[in-house]
């Protein structure tokens, strides 16, 4: 299946070739539509991060609903918890992210954790590289673990951090380093009025001289309402905000070039451990990449290099 054909073939297409990719990703067609993916990136990925039942399903539907309205096209990416049987996702898109399912101009894909900690799926890089070429937004919602759901930030442009008023959620986060991943962080239930402002204020104070991946972006922490639409235009206004400080000045660029070199070094610890990166040092071979190189195409020449006797 190549890029052309699934620009012109639809929603069913791409949904055969994401399973193709899920199936066998190392294939010849896999890896040649992920190389064409990559050189032609359209969309704004945002990732949607925070712990169970912040309403993060609900605000990702208000989120297509609005860019749609837009006029823009949305692919989403929803990773689901594992059953422990068939390895497969617990919960489906249909259930978590309302849509209508006969709208061409939006796609859901729900995605199984499986193993994965860090709220992620497998092949979710390769998803949205995919989806990335071919829709004009991309979002990405974690399976929801919790406070180890930091991985969302080596694939998304803007990350936005979910919080629940009166859960603790509000500055229980700061904890555990996932403060240095938002971009955004919404407070869910906007409408539930005193509690959610009150959340929306004690984040905003925790967060007064933060910077979001050591940027110069100030975090902004919003109030929004999926149920009453509150906060929803607000919030959709801060994503694009923070979308043209990207593309200023290069930064977008840069961001997934970095983006790409963590993903290179994940993907070789993953298959090969620890050893395999001490043994790249060893063959003089870095996890360096080159201005413009894809990263797919470097993965697979170190792979070779560590797969060699």
């Amino acid at each position: 299946m190549t890029l052309a054909a699934l620009r012109t073939d639809g929603k069913r297409a791409l949904a055969a070739a994401l399973a193709g990719l899920e199936r066998d990703p190392e294939s010849e067609t896999s890896q040649a539509l992920l190389d064409a993916a990559w050189r032609e990136p359209r969309a704004h990925v945002v990732g949607v991060t925070g712990p169970p039942g912040v309403g993060k399903s609900s605000l990702c539907a208000a989120m297509v609903a609005a860019w749609r309205r837009a006029g823009r096209t949305v692919g989403v990416i929803a990773v689901d918890p594992s059953s422990r049987t068939s390895g497969g996702a617990l919960l489906g898109d249909r259930v978590r992210i309302a849509h209508d399912g006969s709208d061409e101009g939006s796609f859901v894909r729900s995605m199984a954790a499986r193993d994965r900690l860090g709220g992620l799926a497998d092949q979710t890089v390769a998803a949205m590289v995919v989806m990335r070429a071919l829709f004009d937004r991309v979002l990405i919602e974690t399976v929801g673990v919790g406070q180890s759901e930091t991985d969302v930030a080596g694939v998304a442009d803007t990350v936005l951090f979910c919080v629940q008023p009166g859960s603790g959620d509000s500055l229980q986060f700061m904890k555990a380093g996932i403060v240095e991943i938002p971009h955004l962080v919404a407070v869910t239930k906007a409408d539930m009025g005193a509690p959610a402002e009150r959340a929306r204020a004690d984040v905003a104070g925790a967060l007064s001289l933060a910077t979001a991946g050591g940027s110069d972006w100030p975090v902004k922490v919003l109030a929004a309402s999926s149920r009453s639409g509150v906060g929803i235009d607000r919030l959709m206004e801060a994503l694009e905000a923070h979308r043209e400080f990207l593309t200023a000045a290069g930064r977008l660029a840069v961001a997934r070039h970095h983006q790409s070199e963590g993903w290179i070094a994940q993907s070789l610890r993953d298959r090969f451990g620890r050893d395999g990166l001490v043994r790249l040092d060893r063959l003089g071979l870095d996890l360096a990449l080159a201005p413009g190189m894809q990263p797919f195409q470097r993965l697979r020449e170190l792979g070779i290099a560590l797969e060699r006797p």
